[in-house]
């Protein structure tokens, strides 16, 4: 199969103004196969004399253009003319007229702009967005009243807004493009205030209830990471949006949006990406206005109750996570042009911010002459050639599109290794991704990675008529710091697919292992996978920390905490690195392995009601001149109530044992415990030392 990742808007079609004929066999028969592909590149210049007033009249031949140094031909420039006074204030709707509106079913395409039609022609669009699942019911009546008034008083004659919603699953358009106030208005009257709940952060810090807060997420397991959710979310409205050529701001009405140590990084640089390919500036309203936080969290959540509530730790940590909502909603507006709103309870401001962005401006195309459909970025340059002194402000680039081919073998590894240095990261494929670590010596640290792919994925091409596909993978961890590669990991698997198998596969994801040696510091990580048959290709990538733990003295030293349902043979191990290589002897090295039987971390801690949960985790008492034992547990909270808690355990470090290495497992079976969300928390104490760890995260337990 042949998949062409098609690209919005600036990069709409592929490759420059060129024609490929093949002719068959003089014996075949007499029919013709052409194909023509071209790249139309729209960019959205505004253009300004010293005095900040727009400057008119200006013709495509007023204009140089460059493409990577390359001069371009411009094929057509139109000036947009936008107005700004307000409309009168419009009356509001009937009741009756609203039920009428909103009866129609919601669409999931934006209408695209037809040739030679000139329905957006000096119009400002602007996309109202509204992610229901990242505001609670408080926020979302201010952003609904903030749009609404907006729509009453602010707009102008030539402002065209469309409504669009997320809730948790797919992006409705509520309503297209249109000019039409009581009908924007009616939109907004009849949506429902509360849906979309389920979807909300859970925090992982000092400010924790230690009574086991609400944790947010829906039935499927690759679907616990909210936050790459949404911000796919806005990558498909982007690309929506992205059918028509002119200038759109989209107002993203949302209560923060911040990127925890688990999400990927890549899926936010794709959301961004998408949007400057179709031309779309973000523009990010917090809808939670102006917050006075309490020290200690509002009636909300349950008091964390440790120490952390009388040292200020707890206070600290709700203020860096309230800061943390809004840096990513800082990056979504200024890498795409647009501005966020923080801390200002007149929502409508933000979206008066842009509509008054979106003023006079060219609307320049050409065909580009790179046919190279390469993903790489292209930088734009232009200016006016009468005018040196203008000030001109549209878009310094773009991503070309990525295209998988029939390739050969080297090509195809051409292919991998450039995808792997792109900076607009392809997403086609879901990825989850799990990293631990676990002390070796004094220096080293041993970091296992664990991997999901939803099998369903594969499945597709079974579909295409395939007997089997191979699945790519590659690894690079860099050092933060340095920039410098420290290891990387180069490894397929191939996997049969009968009847038995695809069926198999639309239901279990593919779990993929590796491990790494590595010092104490902050890496980043980049893991690539790729269908060989579809040539479907996913991009995880992620910042995380290697604690030096030799110099932790104010609490008990521990390694990552894994979770994981799975316990396997060695033979039956899963896809990783080292199997059927010499690389099989680091297994020794690996905590995770017993008995010539693995521990599978979790990874989406997603868990099956009648099955057990394994908790393993590592304690070291390397200071210790006196072997004392250490005291762990582990509890289960849903609801503000302590549901289950295993018996405390007493364990002392292995007797050979350098770093004092304290082994904890604890096996908790699921049988007696209903299914629902619930809170897991290690309890490692330290009597004679009068020391003590907390570690807590979310679950889920499924019938």
């Amino acid at each position: 199969m042949r998949l062409i990742a098609t690209l919005c808007l600036f990069a709409t079609l592929s490759a420059g103004a060129q024609t490929i004929g093949q002719n068959k066999t003089p014996d075949a028969a007499q029919t013709y196969t052409m194909s023509m592909r071209s790249q139309l590149v729209v960019e959205a210049v505004v253009v300004k004399d010293k005095q900040g007033k727009p400057i008119e009249g200006l013709t495509a031949k007023d204009f140089t253009l460059t493409e990577d140094g390359v001069p371009q031909k411009i094929r057509y420039c139109e000036l947009q003319t936008l107005p700004s006074e307000p409309l009168p204030i419009a009356p509001m709707p009937s009741t009756e007229e609203n039920i009428k509106i909103y009866k129609r079913l919601a669409r999931t395409q934006i209408a695209p702009e037809q040739l030679e039609s000139a329905n957006y022609k000096n119009r400002r669009l602007l996309a109202l967005y509204f992610d229901m699942s990242a505001m609670p019911p408080g926020d979302q009546l201010r952003a609904l009243r903030a749009a609404e008034k907006f729509i009453r008083t602010q707009i102008t004659a030539v402002d065209l807004v469309s409504i669009l919603r997320y809730s948790g699953g797919s992006v409705d358009v509520l309503q297209d493009f249109t000019a039409d106030r009581n009908r924007l208005l009616s939109i907004l009257e009849t949506m429902v205030v509360g849906e979309g709940q389920g979807s909300v952060e859970s925090a992982d810090d000092a400010s924790t209830s230690d009574t086991g807060a609400s944790f947010g997420q829906d039935d499927s397991e690759f679907n616990i990471f909210n936050t790459d959710r949404q911000l796919s979310a806005l990558q498909t409205a982007s690309k929506m949006l992205g059918n028509i050529n002119e200038k759109k701001a989209l107002i993203y009405f949302a209560s923060g949006l911040r990127l925890n140590g688990v999400d990927n990084q890549a899926q936010l640089h794709a959301t961004i990406d998408a949007a400057v390919r179709a031309g779309v500036s973000f523009w990010p309203i917090d809808s939670r206005g102006l917050v006075a936080e309490a020290p200690l969290g509002d009636a909300t959540q349950g008091s964390p109750g440790n120490v952390g509530m009388y040292s200020g730790t707890a206070e600290q940590a709700d203020t860096t996570r309230f800061q943390q909502s809004q840096d990513t909603l800082f990056a979504l507006a200024g890498d795409t042009g647009g501005k966020a709103l923080f801390d200002n309870n007149d929502l409508t401001r933000g979206i008066v911010q842009a509509q008054k962005a979106i003023s006079e401006y060219y609307l320049i195309e050409y065909y580009t002459t790179n046919a190279a459909l390469d993903g790489k970025f292209r930088r734009v340059k232009i200016s006016v050639n009468s005018d040196t002194s203008a000030k001109l402000d549209y878009r310094q680039g773009y991503y070309a599109g990525k295209e998988f081919g029939k390739f050969t073998v080297a090509d195809k590894e051409r292919q991998l290794e450039d995808a792997l240095m792109l900076e607009d990261p392809i997403t086609e494929l879901t990825i989850a991704m799990e990293i631990n670590y676990f002390q070796l010596n004094r220096a080293e640290y041993f970091v296992p990675i664990m991997v999901k792919i939803p099998g369903r994925e594969l499945a597709l091409a079974k579909r295409g008529g395939a007997e089997h596909t191979l699945i790519d993978f590659v690894i690079e961890v860099k050092d933060v710091y340095g920039g410098v590669t420290v290891s990387n990991v180069r490894d397929n698997v191939n996997i049969k697919l009968s009847d038995a198998t695809a069926a198999e596969l639309a239901k279990r994801p593919i779990q993929y292992d590796s491990g790494f040696t590595l010092l104490p510091g902050k890496y980043s990580i980049k893991f690539l996978a790729r269908d060989d048959e579809t040539g479907r290709i996913g991009t995880y990538q992620t910042n995380f920390v290697i604690p030096n733990l030799t110099k932790e003295v104010k609490k008990v030293p521990i390694s990552s905490v894994v979770l994981s349902g799975q316990r396997i043979d060695l033979k039956d191990s899963l896809y990783n690195a080292a199997k059927g290589k010499e690389e099989i002897k680091d297994t020794a090295a690996n905590p995770l392995v017993e008995d010539n039987k693995k521990l599978i971390p979790s990874v989406t801690r997603v868990f099956s009601q009648g099955k057990q949960i394994y908790v393993y985790l590592q304690a070291y008492q390397e200071s210790s001149t006196i072997t004392t034992p250490l005291v762990a547990f582990v509890t289960l909270y849903q609801a503000q109530k302590k549901v289950f808690e295993t018996q405390p355990v007493a364990v002392t470090p292995a007797a050979l044992s350098r770093l004092g290495t304290v082994p904890l497992n604890f096996t908790i079976g699921l049988s007696e415990i209903p299914p629902g969300q619930y809170d897991c928390q290690v309890t490692i104490l330290d009597p004679t030392g009068q020391k003590g760890t907390f570690w807590q995260a979310p679950i889920l337990i499924v019938p």
